[in-house]
């Protein structure tokens, strides 16, 4: 296939509005495609050359692609900057002039030679490197046609904002092989282990669907993180799995540690799948010094800690650890240790099947302490192991006490369960009743422009949802229009105006009422803090809809769920849009 017919695919999804008409487009894309091709079309699709977890970028700021531009079009740059300003989109303002320009000879480029040099591109670095990639893209520009145009100038700037996640990639590789939906939950499970969509894909094409059973950990790809249910008492906990492993709960990040002793090489993984090592010297250091195993993937709560008061600080202190710049002056002043909490894989063998009480035995055998929070940087979080209720209040009580968030409760004989949300493991934090103690995680999904004061940050208000993992969608829940420092409100505006779409995406069911000037694509998680669930017909998260009287609309049968008095607690830049709250979560606390 060329990068041409190509561009006609993606212009074809951008224009699609509903979820499953991308997904029969995407799986009628990938029929056509050798495997070679798929591999690189699905990274393409995501505005990449390697899986997310990989840390390979461009590096090419919108600026810099319009010099490349200019160059390859020979365009005017007073006259390309107006146009610009009319548009608000580079791809299109691109495809607008390669339209008017006819001298250019175009060639039918195949994808894999676009994405050999888009790799190409990114991977370039060293002195002269930013102008040679301006020349790669140039040329590219120069060969392609109008439509195609608008695609290769966005990749490199991250702007390809198709509107699906990747979930619908798994349910296009599950039409792809039978026409339905049948194979995704062995898709998504391999998926969960591996979460590399363009190496499934080609596994898929090159093996068959079987194949997948076979994928196991693998070191330094990460494994995407298990997330536990949640009960409201310490009675329902031991009446649902009876005689647990009950843990402290961190308010820190989350961290997957992948460690081979040999060459001495760390990588930390987010909960998002980003590669953070470069932040956290100071965990690196401790994990080569305290771990006694040839490789280990294990996961544990990052902290920061007061060695002066001997106490761990609370999230806002510790995030301030996460930056790109003045990493080591940072890491003097708050240095973190890790919680080890759950032991993933070791020295060739996954440990994801192996009942969690082992794990636990295993994991306290291969990490080293002296037992000493001074000393040690790798520490292993307490645990009991009770069936008696009182006991896990008790020891729930006493991690209040310290500043925690609460327990988790963890099934003896349960299993891991990548990506999972299972009874194996369960929060018990604090009260989850309507009149709610605990914060929701939210996905921001777009803004109104300000009035007043918020004129000057161009942003009044902003509009929060939930996920439903049953379809695959986010759904309103609240929109936020108080709570915000000034600071805050700037930078969500800078964070949101990264991700803006033409259009609201296939993947957010929202009422009309609730419309916002200015959507965006599904990436930034926020932490938010409210008083109280109450129902609004205007919000789409747990709201049932039926046909009206006239049979010609439908209208409203049960209100859905709203967060009352919403304010924005924190940005929870470690977790992925799929990590928010879900509407399962929503209606147990309601329950």
């Amino acid at each position: 296939m060329t990068f041409q017919e190509l561009s006609r695919y993606f212009e074809e999804i951008e224009k699609t509005a509903s979820r499953l008409s991308i997904t029969h487009l995407l799986a009628d894309l990938f029929t056509k495609l050798n495997p070679e091709e798929l591999q690189s079309t699905v990274y393409l699709l995501q505005g990449r050359v390697v899986p997310l977890y990989e840390k390979i970028e461009f590096g090419m700021a919108e600026k810099m692609v319009s010099r490349s531009v200019l160059h390859a079009l020979q365009l005017d740059s007073v006259d390309f900057a107006k146009q610009l300003g009319q548009i608000g989109d580079l791809g299109k303002t691109t495809e607008h002039f390669k339209r008017e320009i006819i001298s250019f000879e175009e060639k039918p480029l195949p994808v894999y030679e676009v994405y050999k040099e888009l790799y190409r591109m990114a991977t370039l670095n060293g002195a002269g490197s930013q102008d040679t990639k301006m020349k790669i893209l140039a040329h590219l520009i120069s060969q392609l046609d109008a439509l195609a145009c608008r695609y290769i100038v966005r990749i490199p700037i991250g702007a390809m904002r198709l509107g699906f996640s990747d979930m619908t990639v798994l349910d296009a590789y599950s039409w792809m092989v039978g026409g339905d939906k049948q194979y995704r939950p062995l898709i998504e499970k391999a998926y969960h282990v591996r979460p590399d969509l363009g190496h499934i894909g080609r596994l898929i094409k090159e093996e068959g669907i079987q194949a997948l059973e076979a994928i196991q950990p693998t070191l330094f790809t990460p494994i995407i993180m298990m997330r536990a249910e949640r009960l409201s008492s310490a009675e329902e906990i031991i009446e649902k799995i009876g005689e647990c492993i009950i843990e402290p709960k961190y308010d820190g990040f989350r961290l997957q540690v992948h460690y081979r002793r040999a060459t001495g090489e760390v990588k930390l993984f987010s909960r998002n799948l980003e590669e953070v090592s470069e932040m956290y010297p100071d965990l690196i250091e401790g994990v080569r010094k305290e771990v006694n195993a040839n490789e280990i993937i294990f996961e544990g709560e990052a902290l920061g800690f007061d060695p002066n008061a001997r106490t761990f600080l609370p999230f806002q202190e510790t995030v301030q650890r996460k930056r790109k710049y003045g990493i080591e002056e940072k890491a003097k002043e708050i240095p973190l240790k890790i919680f080890a909490f759950e032991m993933l894989y070791l020295d060739g063998k996954s440990y994801l099947t192996i009942p969690c009480s082992e794990r636990r035995r295993t994991m306290e055998e291969y990490l080293v302490q002296k037992g000493d929070v001074f000393e040690d940087t790798v520490l292993i979080a307490p645990d009991i192991v009770s069936g008696d209720a009182k006991q896990v209040e008790l020891f729930f009580d006493d991690a209040i006490t310290k500043g925690l968030e609460g327990v988790i409760a963890k099934k003896k004989d349960g299993i891991y369960q990548p990506g999972a949300r299972g009874w194996n493991w369960i929060k018990f934090k604090r009260s989850y009743s309507s009149k709610i103690e605990d914060t929701i995680d939210c996905l921001v999904m777009g803004y109104d422009w300000g009035k007043g004061k918020r004129a000057e940050f161009g942003i009044g208000a902003f509009l929060v949802g939930l996920y439903d993992e049953d379809n695959d969608i986010f759904k309103t829940v609240a929109k936020i229009g108080t709570g915000l420092t000034d600071e805050e409100w700037r930078e969500l505006k800078r964070l949101c105006d990264e991700q803006i779409t033409d259009s609201k995406p296939a993947l957010y069911e929202v009422d009309k009422q609730m419309a916002v000037d200015v959507w965006v694509a599904p990436f930034l998680v926020v932490e938010i803090k409210a008083d109280e669930i109450t129902r609004s017909p205007v919000h789409t998260a747990g709201r049932i809809m039926k046909a009206s009287k006239s049979g010609n609309a439908l209208e409203v049968d049960v209100p859905g769920y709203a967060l009352r008095f919403p304010r924005l607690k924190h940005f929870r830049y470690d977790k992925r849009p799929q990590d928010v709250t879900t509407l399962k979560e929503i209606e147990a606390i309601k329950k």
